[in-house]
């Protein structure tokens, strides 16, 4: 039964997540601010952290880096801003996956289930026991590392996902649908996920859209890995 900490300021909301979450099978704690919530996962192991940006003691935005400093726990960002920039920033800054207020208690318990899939393929057991080489790139998938000419990449857990999953095809066109199914385990979703990670796997990589070496986006099509030329 997954473990899912909700921190939320508003007791309407919360109440209703836990009822509706609990519901669906989730053991569920909730907490109303930011430091509750970093006590929390210090002490607690948590299977997925749904997090407000709205707190009363400290920015969410804020909160999400000192989460990530001392947990790698999945993080879904619940906010009512949908300023794009804003949202790239989340990203960067260690969310998982992000959902804009207001949402159906559905629409994040099929985020929630995403998550922990994602999770659990990213287990000691599920990558192969090979690197992956691609030109000056060499991506471990047991040892969830990247190195770039013998010069280790620090990369999110979804931007190594990301590369390991394209590194293991190199020089095909993966379509967009397939990296949502395979990468985010996601039947549907928007192209700004996808572009946002490449947006910062590109800068990792020394590279960008206009001028790529590694990664090269095929408009309409898809997404492909191949040495540079």
């Amino acid at each position: 039964m997954p473990h899912v900490l909700v921190v939320e300021d508003d007791q309407f909301v919360r109440s209703a997540l836990i009822r509706h979450l609990t519901e669906a099978s989730h053991t569920v704690r909730s907490v109303g601010t930011a430091l509750e919530a970093l006590r929390e996962v210090a002490h607690f192991r948590y299977d997925v952290v749904v997090l407000d940006l709205g707190l009363p003691d400290l920015d969410g935005a804020e909160a999400l880096k000192m989460l990530r400093s001392i947990t790698d726990v999945p993080v879904i960002v619940a906010t009512a801003r949908d300023d794009e920039s804003e949202i790239v920033r989340l990203l960067n800054d260690g969310a998982d996956d992000y959902l804009t207020k207001p949402f159906s208690v559905a629409h994040l318990s099929a985020r929630i289930a995403a998550v922990l899939r994602r999770a659990r393929a990213a287990g000691p057991e599920a990558p192969p026991d090979r690197v992956l080489r691609v030109g000056g790139l060499a991506v471990d998938p047991l040892r969830r590392q990247a190195e770039l000419d013998s010069v280790p990449l620090d990369l999110t857990r979804r931007e190594f996902d990301l590369l390991a999953y394209l590194a293991g095809r190199p020089g095909v066109v993966v379509p967009r649908k397939e990296l949502l199914a395979e990468v985010w385990q996601q039947s549907y979703g928007d192209d700004q996920t996808i572009d946002v990670h490449l947006s910062w796997l590109r800068r990792k990589l020394g590279e960008t859209a206009a001028a790529p070496r590694y990664l090269h986006t095929l408009r309409g099509v898809g997404v492909k890995l191949e040495p540079p030329a």
